[in-house]
């Protein structure tokens, strides 16, 4: 009985998040969806913009500076704690992941592993491309740019641009 409770709260919460989230960039239907988060843990900083379409959950272990940009369709998993600095752009689509599935010895099931969570941090004034992925536990400088279409697996310097699968030093801000 207990878990089907749970399992109904859950479902209500995500319904809820999705209807919300749905809404315009409007700055009213803004401070909506930074009070949800907030509500669900999160720290959220002034102006900050969430185009429609955007998923982060469960919310707890999020801090979000202020004029942060997420973009139409970005998906950010934030139960390993995701910090993004001020001024932080987020391109369409990308994704921020801070958990994984843990992989088991055989004979196990990687359905029922559990996961692993590990922080993603976002310098203030970087700007994170469209459709790009950061794995869990990655770091991305301040003032670094990732080009559209990355997967962030390691860390990125201060103020360096990268890109590629992997993502690869591409030069330096200058």
């Amino acid at each position: 009985m207990m878990r089907a409770c749970r399992y109904a709260l859950v479902v209500s919460v995500e319904t809820v998040l999705v209807l919300l989230f749905a809404l315009p960039r409007l700055r009213s239907c803004n401070a909506l969806k930074a009070l949800a988060l907030r509500v669900l843990g999160a720290r959220i900083g002034r102006r900050t913009v969430f185009y429609p379409g955007v998923w982060i959950a469960p919310g707890r272990n999020l801090t979000v500076g202020d004029d942060v940009d997420f973009a139409l369709g970005v998906v950010v998993t934030t139960a390993g704690g995701v910090e993004i600095g001020d001024r932080v752009l987020i391109g369409y689509r990308t994704q921020i992941l801070s958990t994984n599935h843990v992989i088991p010895p055989l004979p196990g099931t990687v359905f029922s592993s559990g996961h692993v969570g590990r922080r993603v941090t976002i310098g203030a004034d970087a700007w994170i491309g469209a459709n790009c992925i950061l794995l869990p536990g990655v770091t991305v400088g301040a003032g670094a740019v990732v080009a559209a279409g990355s997967v962030v697996t390691k860390d990125v310097e201060v103020n360096a641009i990268v890109g590629g699968n992997p993502a690869r030093v591409i030069r330096m801000r200058s």
